[in-house]
């Protein structure tokens, strides 16, 4: 996930103040997981659970990626494709779509650990879900880099050219 980020940073980064922020949020999402499921460059030898701290705060930081994607990014870009005569297309419609299908099971987790205990019970399963999380992150990454593409091809060509 960490080089595929790389290479969408060093592709659409500095283009756009909006997928600059967007990326920069990305970053520090992707950075926190790595550090929660222990994976490089923050693997941990004697790999424990993580503190209740520690996932409380992920899983913030997961629902404020997600809600600003959902009521900054996307509404910014809207707006600012209609100022200029651009209207979403049935392509990236269909996109933002698949983008809002891995909502509900990254809120689900959050919603989950959002107030675990160090000494729950409920940690039965957390890797599994830990690893879910990782797919939908990395699912709604490159769902969200194909909307950035077609957000960039679209602004690139004038409206009814």
């Amino acid at each position: 996930m960490l080089s595929k980020f790389e290479q969408v940073q060093k592709q659409w980064g500095g283009n756009n103040d909006v997928i600059d922020h967007w990326l920069m949020s990305r970053q520090q999402l992707l950075i926190d997981y790595c550090k929660l499921a222990g994976l490089p460059p923050f693997e941990n030898k004697s790999r424990q659970l993580p503190t209740s701290s520690q996932l409380q705060l992920f899983s913030q930081q997961l629902v404020d990626y997600i809600s600003e994607g959902h009521f900054k990014i996307y509404d910014k870009v809207m707006a600012r494709w209609q100022a200029t005569g651009y209207s979403p297309t049935t392509e990236i419609s269909q996109l933002y779509n698949k983008i809002t299908d891995t909502t509900d099971p990254l809120l689900n987790f959050a919603d989950r650990y959002c107030e675990i205990t160090d000494d729950s019970d409920d940690w039965d399963n957390f890797d599994n879900e830990l690893s879910m999380v990782g797919e939908q992150i990395e699912l709604r990454f490159e769902l969200e880099d194909d909307l950035i593409e077609l957000i960039s091809e679209s602004l690139a060509v004038p409206p009814g050219a």
